[in-house]
């Protein structure tokens, strides 16, 4: 674990990655309904309520339904046309999406509707270019995670397959962030019931 130097001087971008088939779950994740709203439209509002400013919405399988069918309200889409590749692609083209004034970017993957904006605010606090923070829960390292712009040439360098952030994280310190107490990470890989 590491500590973060230094408060952000620019924004906090937040970054959703809801580009995926959701072949185990029978459905794109983004489409599924829960509670009343579309999984992405969940992701979007748990960011912008987490303090991120812009939100930055990563689509490939079914982009064109998502874009028809979900209220994404000010966040950017952007289509990955690789995203059959794996989770890499779409984090690639997630941070050379996110605009210049962006010191950190908090990324939040589609199916983890457990993640709350306190738990955002909480690692949004940590922001800073050099950052690396991710949310802990009492057994494990989860979502969201905060990478700072310093990290994001080397992170899209090291993201393929389905890989992400990971190799990255693996290999420098980062800090982690408790959030037990505000959100639960668990990932949404079939449907319940």
């Amino acid at each position: 674990m590491s500590t973060v130097d230094g408060p952000a001087t620019g924004t906090v971008a937040g970054l959703v990655l809801a580009a995926g088939a959701g072949r185990r779950y029978g459905m794109p994740k983004a489409l599924v309904p829960l509670d009343g709203a579309l999984l992405v439209e969940r992701a979007v509002r748990t960011l912008t309520a987490g303090g991120c400013d812009p939100v930055t919405v990563v689509l490939g399988a079914a982009a064109d339904d998502v874009l028809t069918r979900a209220e994404l309200g000010a966040a950017r889409p952007v289509v990955n046309p690789d995203w059959p590749t794996g989770m890499g692609s779409s984090l690639r083209a997630g941070l050379a999406a996110l605009p210049g004034t962006a010191v950190a970017a908090v990324v939040l993957l589609v199916d983890t509707p457990g993640v709350t904006a306190e738990a955002v605010t909480r690692l949004h606090g940590y922001a800073s270019v050099d950052a690396l923070a991710m949310a802990r829960y009492a057994d494990h390292r989860g979502h969201p995670v905060l990478l700072g712009r310093g990290h994001w040439a080397g992170i899209a360098e090291l993201a393929v397959g389905d890989t992400g952030a990971r190799p990255y994280l693996a290999r420098h310190p980062v800090t982690e962030v408790d959030c037990t107490d505000l959100a639960d990470d668990t990932d949404l890989d079939v449907p319940e019931g």
